[in-house]
């Protein structure tokens, strides 16, 4: 299950879904059982008619403005196709069937709906709506509504289509029932998975919009939609900011879930297109949060007035880590020549000095990515054993041989001798993809020199990508960056028009269906998807399967080692690093609950405006 952008420690429960009675009014002769939870790693914290979650403040004063940034632009309104960009802080406006625990992993409640039931197969999940859900303009949330949306998301976005994959039905099956059918058993994730569907009002789309005319699901719109949530849009200037305020009359206002949240009456969100002015504006005090993603600039760039007299609060959060694994560097378009040689992609992670950046650009707050599931115990290493190694074994014939014989290590740089050695073993790599020497040129056999360019979605990365390029200009490589603004980075991204993109893939402690949307062969050619690197592999396929139907938590853990371990070896990435918590900068104007979520900051949906402290900020 992909949770966000994109830590964990060991899970020992089984991965079943958590089997809640719920003594709700059923049908005569309905037998089924119905829940209030679902939990993919044991059994779910809070029991049936609990109060609130244990990290709220259930008596936060409600009011105040929150002021956040982002980097790039929006032109678009619309979270369905796979196009444009979308506005941030859209998942504001709309509610789910479930809502996730910030305590707990891959934990969900009910929110839109009032329950679900599911078979001991899993072979599909009914869920029954709430009687009294409203959209913001008062016309109840149907089933119907839930139809149309999975119907409308699997016709237009190819990254759902994917993730709904199995789902081989949905239909309306009461008043308030909506159940979606399966195509295989045994796939215990995806009674989940369909309670976290965006819910869109089918009335509100299918109506002419302000100018007279139909609207268009499948095209990017500037006109605010209708939602569900919290939150609604209250103005906006296109691709520079957009503000969102709290709704009084929220139909989920008491729902256990939300006791607690959605204390801001305003959410504003600020547009820039560049970080360094970002930061300029964050201590101009311009917007009031920062997470800061450069190790040098929190160093050294934070010795200024608001800081030093307190204004500004510097602190790190180890909480977001905690239950997701990372992958994240240079993603090799392996459609590409020089990339559809996996000797090639293996060459040029030995011209990464890691070491190197580490003690003269990183202050040392950084540790190299040795796994697409880093730093979990999802991650593989040393060589498979146990149940991990029957599953390779029953795959042997579709995968590399070296994943039963030699475990993936990044090469260790930091002083010329070791970059020396390892550029040899680059180069007598290269030689067998055919490459050699012609002077300073490293030439095919047409006399064509080895070139590619890496696209960046701004400036922070290009010191990384100059020192990995001049390494690789050593042994006859012609390497350029280009850095995007965002609208440019984001086309090129969904087309997957690029020789090298740096990117980053966040991922929960319970990978699922989601892996087909980053490394599944079928997600490799349709633009907008996930799988960047282009990769098709039939071993690959076999190994998601694997995590996918994976009957309990042991086995899960050993297929998503056999999948990290095969997509290691195939060099798809090369990894670059990663951080253990989050830097954060912030204006003190906002107080949050003695205890924060274990996996999650909770901001800003925790936190509240504190009045007394914003007082002495701005006095």
């Amino acid at each position: 299950m992909y949770l966000k952008w994109l830590g964990g420690g060991a899970v020992a429960a089984l991965m079943a879904l958590t089997l809640v009675p719920a003594a709700l009014a059923q049908d005569a002769g309905d037998d089924r059982v119905w829940h209030k939870s679902t939990s993919l790693v044991g059994e779910a914290k809070y029991p049936e008619g609990f109060a609130h979650f244990d990290y709220v403040n259930p008596d936060a004063p409600k009011g105040g403005n929150v002021r956040l940034s982002s980097l790039g632009s929006f032109d678009s309104f619309n979270t369905v196709p796979a196009k444009g960009e979308t506005a941030p802080g859209l998942g504001l406006i709309y509610d789910t069937l479930l809502t996730p625990s910030m305590d707990e992993v891959s934990t969900y409640y009910v929110a839109l709906a009032e329950a679900f039931t599911y078979p001991e197969d899993f072979s599909s999940v009914t869920y029954r709506l709430r009687p009294d859900a409203t959209w913001h303009d008062g016309v109840p949330i149907t089933v119907d509504d839930i139809v149309w949306s999975f119907n409308k998301a699997t016709e237009l976005n190819p990254n759902l289509a994917a993730y709904y994959e199995n789902v081989s039905a949905v239909e309306i099956t009461g008043d308030r029932d909506v159940t979606f059918s399966f195509d295989s058993t045994g796939n215990r994730e995806l009674p989940q998975i369909m309670g976290q569907m965006p819910i869109l009002p089918k009335h509100w789309w299918e109506a002419n919009g302000p100018d007279g005319e139909p609207r268009d699901l499948g095209a990017s719109t500037l006109e605010p939609p209708l939602g569900s949530g919290p939150y609604r849009i209250k103005d906006f200037v296109a691709g520079r900011t957009i503000t969102y305020e709290r709704v009084e009359d929220y139909w989920g206002e008491d729902l256990p879930v939300n006791i607690g949240h959605n204390n801001f009456d305003t959410i504003t969100y600020e547009e820039f297109r560049d970080g360094t002015v970002m930061f300029e504006a964050f201590k101009g005090d311009e917007f009031d949060w920062w997470s800061e993603n450069r190790a040098q600039r929190w160093a050294q760039a934070y010795d200024f007035p608001a800081v030093n007299q307190g204004r500004i609060v510097r602190e790190r959060f180890e909480n977001p880590m905690r239950d997701e694994g990372v992958m994240v560097g240079f993603i090799l378009n392996t459609k590409r020549p020089p990339f559809d040689d996996v000797k090639v992609r293996e060459a040029l992670n030995y011209a990464f000095d890691f070491e190197t950046l580490q003690r003269d650009l990183f202050f040392g707050e950084y540790e190299r990515v040795d796994s697409f599931f880093f730093p979990t115990e999802l991650a593989s290493s040393g060589l498979p054993e146990g149940e991990e190694l029957e599953i390779l074994e029953s795959v042997r014939d579709l995968i590399p041989e070296k994943v039963f014989t030699t475990p993936f290590e990044n090469p260790v740089n930091g002083s010329p001798t070791n970059l020396r050695a390892n550029l040899r073993i680059a180069l007598d790599l290269l030689a067998e993809a055919g490459y050699t020497l012609d002077g300073n040129r490293l030439v095919d056999e047409n006399g064509e020199q080895l070139s590619f360019e890496v696209i960046l979605s701004g400036p922070t990365i290009e010191p990384v990508a100059l020192s990995w390029l001049d390494n690789l200009e050593r042994i006859g490589i012609a390497g350029s960056v280009r850095s995007l603004d965002s609208s440019q980075y984001v086309n090129r991204l969904i087309s997957k028009d690029y020789d090298v993109v740096y990117y980053g893939l966040r991922q929960s402690l319970s990978p699922g269906n989601e892996q087909r949307r980053f490394w599944g062969s079928q997600s490799a050619d349709v633009d907008g998807t996930f799988n960047l690197a282009k990769l098709t592999d039939p071993g690959v396929d076999a190994l998601i399967d694997k995590v996918i139907f994976a009957d309990d938590r042991e086995t899960l853990v050993a297929a998503t080692r056999a999948l990290d371990r095969v997509l290691l070896a195939h060099h798809i990435v090369v990894p670059s690093y990663a951080a253990s918590d989050e830097r954060i900068a912030r204006w003190d104007r906002f107080s949050h609950p003695d205890t924060l979520p274990e996996f999650s900051i909770g901001f800003p949906s925790v936190w509240w405006y504190d009045e007394e402290k914003a007082a002495k900020v701005d006095k």
